[in-house]
């Protein structure tokens, strides 16, 4: 997915379902967003506080983010979230 990119994107199971919810254009700004910015840079999100501590968060839409986590010794992101993180 993130040939050529210093990190290897993987989505879990939850993630999927999300992103199975999402539109298509968004799905597409989705697929941009994670191989143009974050497979090259995961620290470009704002790092994360309170349960999610350790997970970082980049804007989807005004309403949805992106959370995910990065593992530095394999290289690797996990998208955990792709939808809104306020409740519905």
């Amino acid at each position: 997915m993130t040939k050529g990119s210093p990190y290897t994107v993987l989505i879990t199971r939850q993630a999927k379902k999300d992103i199975e919810l999402l539109p298509p254009k968004l799905k597409e700004k989705l697929r941009t967003i994670l191989t143009e910015i974050i497979a090259k840079n995961p620290y470009e999100g704002k790092k994360l506080l309170g349960d999610l501590a350790g997970s970082y968060s980049y804007r989807l839409t005004y309403q949805d983010r992106i959370v995910y986590s990065v593992d530095e010794a394999t290289k690797t992101v996990y998208l955990e979230r792709a939808r809104t993180h306020y409740g519905e």
